[in-house]
């Protein structure tokens, strides 16, 4: 059983690095941008970045002012056996949560919507979020938590399926520019996009694409994969660079998850994940030992299943 107490602890750990410790995978990526930008401003800004995410890791220190907002992914595995139960793993996971808040620190940026109430420790309704998901014959859990601006940088649009293709890049391409034009969005960034599902869903779809997937990886759908190397070269071919400045650096990269939808439509989102693109992930094994990386492996063959059953049921069911 995992001890409730050993959890809230790794949870607490994981919010200090989401927001000090830059990813690997998106430094290398906007190492990258650096060595290419046209745009003198925008080079100049992406340079300063990367020194100052070097000046955070060195000085313990959140690298951005605006931490956004902390929110949680959970995936159980399905023999997973945790002290107190789901209830008790969400209350660990609001202490921690509150606790890092003073502890890092992170900004209090959860306020009443219309109250304006604050605790001063980003826990208040529905905050932080909580999403779960499930992973069949196994005894772990794992914690990612992400730190994302929680102001703009999302953007939705129902398009039905005579658009195709070529409708889903002109949505992309109208969210990229509007976003750069009218500083709504923080990038260099990756770039999520939910096709697909209900409206909600096309929406979380989005933002895990955007926050859940590290630079480089590919769906593994060939044409989706085509698609997104299409999108990120489209998305960089704008003339905007870091901070909406004259460049060539608009996206580090663009990930794309779908989910069957109603026959008559195509819902798809756009999501930017920010600059400081803060993720941090451990999986807490049946004996409290936890394995800390950044890349939260979320998209599995499981997550993106199409079958009725799974696994030997399937294997039995196909016969």
């Amino acid at each position: 059983m995992i001890p409730i107490s050993r959890i809230q602890h790794i949870a607490e750990k994981l919010m200090a690095k989401a927001a000090i410790e830059i990813p690997e995978d998106y430094l290398a990526g906007l190492r990258k941008c650096a060595e290419t930008e046209t745009g003198d401003l925008s080079a100049f800004v992406i340079k300063a970045m990367l020194e100052n995410y070097e000046a955070a890791k060195e000085d313990r220190r959140a690298m951005c002012g605006d931490t956004g907002v902390p929110r949680w992914y959970v995936k159980i595995g399905n023999e997973a056996r945790i002290e107190g139960g789901p209830v008790a793993l969400e209350a660990a996971l609001r202490r921690a949560t509150a606790r890092a808040t003073s502890a890092v620190p992170l900004r209090p940026n959860r306020v009443h919507p219309l109250w304006r109430t604050d605790h001063n420790n980003n826990v208040g309704i529905n905050a932080p979020e909580v999403e779960y998901a499930f992973h069949p014959e196994a005894d772990w859990i794992e914690l990612t938590t992400v730190h994302k601006g929680g102001l703009f940088g999302s953007d939705y649009r129902m398009l039905f399926p005579g658009d195709g293709i070529e409708g889903t890049k002109r949505f992309y391409l109208d969210t990229l520019i509007g976003f750069g034009r009218r500083g709504l969005a923080c990038q260099p960034a990756i770039v999520g996009i939910g096709l697909g599902g209900s409206k909600d869903i096309s929406m979380i779809l989005g933002k895990q694409a955007s926050c859940l997937r590290v630079v480089g990886s590919r769906n593994p759908d060939p044409g989706i994969a085509a698609l997104e190397e299409e999108f990120k070269d489209l998305g960089n071919n704008i003339g905007m660079g870091a901070k909406g400045f004259i460049g060539s650096s608009m996206v580090i990269d663009c990930h794309i998850e779908v989910g069957y939808c109603h026959t008559g439509g195509m819902p798809m989102s756009v999501h930017m994940f920010c600059l400081s693109s803060r993720r941090a992930c451990a999986r807490i094994l049946a004996d409290g030992r936890a394995q800390f990386r950044t890349d939260p492996m979320w998209f599995t063959d499981y997550m993106r299943r199409s079958t009725v059953e799974w696994g030997e049921q399937a294997a039995q069911a196909a016969e």
